[in-house]
């Protein structure tokens, strides 16, 4: 049974990603896992700016995947949309959705603090001086694309030269594990690296001051 499945497997894995949404639509579910792992890199780095900003890392992945199932699901090659394309768009939907859906409720994990101890967008938060910050929701923060690049390339400049490299490649949805394959260091280096990006990231995010190159 597992030598069957291992072929088929293989049988697969030489469709291209339009064929095989073919093969799920049909209820070939191998299809449907073999997408889902060519695709999982992109739910990771389509989510990784948002956790950086202040969300939280497996809720966002979790929705981000349920985006790429709903393209699977719903691709249609008539359209003349690569599934590529189809299931960036559908991943960033998903992601967008539920925050505009943790903007409406302040209580949701989502919302998790850029300071990484205080609440990100409670107003109790923020001293007078931040007031206009404490009053922009989250969807004036991350749903803006623009504004979540021009953070990130504000942010690049106070980065060590270890710690922009592993920004790079986090940010290519790798994980900690393969990061620290490709730098030569162990998984906790390169997470107490993750971490310190998201300390400079909550810095940048509180001071305002974006590049605007």
């Amino acid at each position: 049974m597992y030598k069957s499945n291992e072929d088929q497997f293989n049988q697969l894995d030489c469709l291209s990603d339009e064929e095989l949404c073919r093969c799920a639509e049909s209820g070939d579910r191998l299809a449907e896992e073999l997408l889902v792992f060519r695709y999982n890199r992109l739910v990771r780095s389509c989510a990784r700016p948002f956790f950086l900003i202040g969300g939280d890392s497996e809720d966002l992945t979790q929705e981000g995947m349920i985006g790429l199932m709903n393209a699977v699901r719903e691709y249609d090659a008539e359209k003349e949309a690569s599934f590529r394309t189809f299931a960036e768009i559908c991943i960033r939907n998903r992601l967008y959705s539920v925050l505009r859906a943790a903007a409406r409720d302040k209580h949701q994990p989502l919302n998790q603090s850029v300071s990484l101890d205080t609440p990100f967008f409670d107003p109790s938060s923020y001293t007078s001086g931040t007031s206009d910050l404490a009053q922009r929701s989250p969807e004036d923060f991350l749903i803006d694309r623009e504004h979540t690049k021009s953070l990130l390339s504000g942010v690049r400049k106070q980065l060590s030269e270890f710690e922009a490299k592993i920004l790079g490649y986090y940010l290519d949805g790798l994980s900690c594990r393969e990061i620290a394959d490709a730098v030569g260091k162990s998984p906790k280096s390169v997470d107490n690296a993750v971490q310190r990006i998201r300390r400079k990231m909550a810095q940048q995010l509180l001071s305002g001051d974006f590049s605007k190159s």
